[in-house]
């Protein structure tokens, strides 16, 4: 019985040394470092990387599902950090995201490029779209970069623009510590915070932002295809005419002595139907058309 043991043992060790095991998986080391980048394609669409340290949009955000690897700028995807992807900011950056469904606002370390899907303007980590509460079909959210804390991570990370902002603002911020979804009861103790919220006026920017959720109020707003934006009515009226069935139409507006006109089309009542005017205005030739919630 013994000896008949030993023989099946023996060929199963056979056997499992004839199946061809598969490749080790490589052995990644993260490198953090600031990056820009060339232009490139991504979902059919092309994005031209560009710095911008006062942005501030309104959008659709969508949950970032890439698997573990490393981020475009040599860091570790961490999906239980508050971390995100965007298509053209510098890299990495520090953002403030609001969903303007419910008010909650969080920072989060933009590390990463995308999203592919070009009616979507940041994917947010897991942990990010958790705690802000997105839903799998998006949400609409604002985005503003963090001038003070990007520049400083910049600097902190070096091969970028160096300006000599250190410190933050003095100001004094107010931010409620609400407790993540699922936990009991939404209120809080709000703190008074010197400069941003989590993070000390100390030159170093952390690895991960803190989980603070600051709440916002909500003020409500509609989806709006923005086609273009023009110094001359009559480019403007032309590009609108490209727009169909969408009734797009032109919005003056005046700053000092410049006037620009703005194409623009909707309301539309829900995300689905703004990602339908979307595609239909992709499909036109208009390729600067994005989403936005206002």
């Amino acid at each position: 019985m013994k000896a008949g043991w030993a023989g099946l043992f023996a060929a199963i060790l056979g056997f499992v040394g004839c199946v061809q095991r598969p490749p080790p998986v490589p052995h990644l080391v993260a490198a953090p470092h600031y990056v820009l980048g060339q232009p490139y394609q991504a979902g059919g669409h092309w994005y031209y990387p560009a710095e911008n340290y006062a942005l501030d949009t309104t959008g659709i955000a969508s949950i970032d599902r890439t698997p573990p690897g490393l981020t475009a700028d040599g860091e570790f995807r961490d999906a239980g950090a508050l971390t995100a992807a965007m298509q053209t900011i510098q890299l990495p950056a520090i953002a403030a995201v609001t969903n303007l469904a419910n008010g909650r606002e969080i920072l989060v370390r933009v590390n990463d490029r995308g999203p592919a899907d070009p009616a979507r303007i940041i994917a947010l980590s897991s942990r990010a779209a958790l705690l802000l509460q997105v839903p799998d079909a998006g949400a609409p959210v604002r985005v503003r970069v963090d001038e003070v804390l990007s520049h400083r991570l910049t600097d902190q990370l070096g091969g970028g623009p160096q300006l000599s902002i250190r410190t933050a603002p003095p100001s004094t911020v107010t931010a409620q510590n609400l407790p993540p979804p699922g936990a009991a009861g939404q209120g809080g103790a709000a703190t008074a915070l010197n400069g941003v919220p989590g993070i000390s006026a100390g030159p170093g920017v952390p690895d991960r932002m803190p989980e603070i959720i600051h709440q916002e109020p909500v003020s409500g707003g509609e989806y709006w295809l923005h086609a273009g934006t023009f110094g001359r009515f009559e480019y403007a009226n032309v590009l609108a005419s490209r727009l169909g069935g969408l009734g797009g139409d032109v919005v003056r507006s005046r700053e000092g002595r410049q006037e620009s006109y703005a194409v623009r089309a909707g309301p539309f009542r829900s995300i689905a139907e703004a990602d339908r005017a979307l595609r239909q205005a992709l499909s036109a030739g208009i390729p600067d058309a994005t989403i936005r919630f206002e």
